[in-house]
């Protein structure tokens, strides 16, 4: 029976609570980590944005006179599960990005430690961290500044979110958008010619987890059950150079709070083309995957002006 022809009894079930074994543990874990608990250990794998969009804590000026910056900092690195370290990186890297601090600013540790709050360590490996991604560089007699646009790394997942939510988002989502019509359906049309079992077998759990979330209106269930669908997907394409590049479809994914693709909301068309693609791969249907994967990724009506819808085939 084909996966699609399938879908419909799944969703039925999902309503009548007969949820498979990996969906309800799936189902749970996300459940858990939605209300602040300590997920059950798989799922801190997925990519999955840790604060929803409107929760983030707007970049504020170098130079602004707000005193509890840094304790606010502190207060959010609890929230979100990061420590002073991560959080630093967190607000200098959204600064940089949005254009608070500008290219070729110096930035002076000892003034960041004070106005965050933090000790010289937690400074010192935070720009460290800063300039692996290219947004600042640290040279004797001159000390750190901050880089330009042109000499960041722009497929940096952090580099990605910190873009998606600030002024510039519009232009990081299209790009995100070009970049995924590029990526995915070639990776579909080369899954499908490789003819992994075990990893068709996973893509198909996704899809039936995912049926079972819509079902019950659980949207995170979905959102991370539909980021391993892709990452997998690029997987078993087989390509490892391809693969490399999956971190920017889970960023893609994780910043999706705005119209870049079908993904961004559960519905039954966004399903039935994750099954077909499920269908194509099993069946070995290297164009019927590709063509599914292009259909997916323009189920959003917003899309139109990123990418062409896939012609019809006479």
């Amino acid at each position: 029976m084909l996966f699609t022809k399938d879908l419909k009894g799944r969703a039925s079930h999902a309503d009548k609570g007969c949820v498979s074994t990996l969906a309800h543990t799936m189902m749970t874990a996300a459940r858990s980590a939605d209300s602040g608990l300590a997920g059950s250990g798989e799922l801190d794998r997925y990519p999955y944005a840790e604060t929803p969009a409107g929760e983030r804590a707007a970049a504020r000026p170098w130079g602004g006179s707000d005193s509890e910056l840094g304790r606010a900092s502190r207060r959010g690195a609890a929230s979100r599960g990061r420590g002073l370290h991560g959080q630093l990186v967190q607000q200098l890297g959204q600064m940089i990005v949005s254009g608070d601090l500008g290219a070729d600013r110096p930035l002076v540790p000892e003034e960041i430690g004070q106005r965050f709050e933090v000790s010289r360590t937690v400074v010192r490996e935070s720009l460290r961290v800063l300039e692996a991604k290219g947004l600042v560089s640290a040279r004797p007699n001159v000390g750190t500044r901050v880089r330009p646009v042109s000499d960041w790394n722009l497929l940096d997942p952090d580099i990605i979110e910190w873009r998606a939510f600030g002024p510039h988002r519009d232009d990081q989502r299209r790009e995100l958008a070009e970049l995924r019509w590029t990526i995915e359906p070639l990776a579909a049309r080369l899954a499908a010619g490789h003819g992994r079992e075990d990893l068709q077998q996973r893509l198909g759990d996704m899809v039936e987890i995912m049926g079972h979330a819509m079902g019950q209106g659980d949207t995170i269930t979905f959102s991370r059950a539909d980021a391993e669908f892709h990452a997998l997907l690029i997987q078993a394409a087989g390509n490892r150079m391809l693969e490399h590049l999956s971190g920017i479809v889970s960023a893609a994914l994780h910043v999706s709070g705005g119209p870049v693709t079908g993904c961004d909301r559960p519905g039954d068309a966004s399903l039935a083309h994750h099954a077909r693609i499920v269908d194509a791969l099993a069946s070995g249907d290297s164009a019927g995957a590709e063509t599914a994967m292009r259909q997916l990724l323009v189920v959003h009506p917003d899309v139109d002006r990123v990418v062409p819808a896939p012609r019809e085939q006479h």
